[in-house]
């Protein structure tokens, strides 16, 4: 994920807005507890999700992959007043860490999760959502793309997260695993898709940023 030098990335991490002190712990104690810690979104993306959720100040949120809640807790910080973000994971052993710190926030009535497949699960929302992120098994994006843009209000926001996947996308003669290939197919598809406009950010592992045409 680290494209650019450890200089710029420490000068931009130092001229970004810190984490609260209950994200710097979770973070911290992400990485030093929870396997796979590159999966947490981190200082610098969680400080850009939450403000484009500030930008867009969504009633609703959909968040595809949980991971230990860490995201979630940034782009809740956005909702409006009676907001609600929804965010699944079929991973129930870490429902209990990530819980465990949205209870420590004025943001917990705010986050509704949902233990299982998301590919079950979207289809039985009931809900119409301003802002989507993305941010699961990579196999399946493009499927949860096309299962979000038929619960979400035309100029809503679509974000997905690991576009760039550590490079591999610029090399794929010599990435040819099925995870690789399976992004590739994603950033094609949403990039030829009439519905929506898209830009593609070199935000940490890449965050492809989608609006659904009015």
């Amino acid at each position: 994920m680290d494209f650019l030098s450890p200089n710029i990335t420490a000068y931009a991490d130092a001229y970004t807005s810190p984490e609260s002190e209950l994200l710097y712990r979770l973070n911290r104690n992400t990485h030093a507890q929870v396997i796979a810690p590159r999966m947490l979104s981190g200082h610098i993306q969680g400080r850009f999700l939450s403000m484009i959720s500030w930008m867009i100040r969504p009633r609703r949120i959909l968040e595809i992959g949980t991971y230990t809640g860490y995201s979630a807790l940034c782009l809740a910080e956005g909702l409006t007043d009676d907001g609600k973000l929804i965010t699944i994971d079929h991973n129930e052993e870490l429902e209990g860490f990530a819980r465990s710190y949205w209870q420590q926030s004025c943001l917990n009535n705010k986050i509704d999760f949902r233990l299982g497949e998301a590919v079950d699960i979207v289809p039985t929302l009931d809900e119409t959502f301003d802002l989507a992120f993305i941010d699961a098994d990579k196999q399946n994006m493009g499927t949860y793309f096309d299962l979000i843009m038929n619960k979400l209000r035309p100029g809503g926001f679509i974000l997905a997260d690991n576009v760039l996947w550590s490079g591999k996308v610029v090399e794929p003669a010599k990435s040819s695993d099925l995870d690789t290939l399976a992004v590739l197919d994603f950033n094609r598809k949403v990039h030829n898709d009439p519905r929506v406009e898209n830009v593609l950010l070199p935000v940490r592992d890449g965050i492809m940023m989608l609006r659904k045409r009015n």
